[in-house]
């Protein structure tokens, strides 16, 4: 199998893979986002937009870096899922594969976070990793299509 990857792919895999410990590292380790090892409580939100609301509603009180990183950090964090996913299948992982697999893989981290009880199950959280996810596929797509364009090859799809 490792025969068959081309250097693309092998770097893929490699920044795969430093992506995935930095958002592990963020997601159950990080004290400075409230991952606080003394703080074992269960906390969900299965209201979708409620804590978005929250966050927006209360900017002032919680600060604008508060509510930019909820939101912004939620679709920026899984925008490297939604990217490397295509580039370490060999562009052959479509638009609704990355979306589904990128769900499937916020779903598993919202739920590792709600039992081990680090962090909080949001919906909100779900759907912003989703829509991270899918704007690193247009990403990808827009990377493919001009080295495509600028290696001067015709374009599959």
């Amino acid at each position: 199998m490792i025969k068959h990857t081309t250097k693309s792919q092998r770097l893929g895999w490699i920044l795969f893979l430093v992506y995935l410990g930095l958002l592990i590292y963020l997601m159950f380790f990080a004290e400075s986002l409230g991952r606080d090892p003394a703080r074992r409580e269960y906390a969900y939100n299965l209201e979708l937009f409620k804590e978005i609301r929250r966050f927006y509603r209360y900017r002032h009180q919680l600060g604008m870096e508060a509510f930019l990183l909820n939101v912004f950090g939620n679709v920026i964090g899984f925008m490297p899922c939604g990217f490397f996913l295509p580039v370490i299948s060999r562009g052959k992982m479509r638009c609704r594969s990355t979306i589904l697999l990128c769900f499937g893989f916020s779903l598993c981290i919202e739920t590792a976070q709600l039992i081990l009880r680090v962090g909080s199950f949001d919906v909100d959280d779900l759907l912003l990793n989703t829509l991270g996810g899918a704007l690193g596929y247009l990403a990808y797509r827009l990377v493919d299509w001009w080295y495509r364009r600028r290696s001067g090859r015709a374009e599959k799809s």
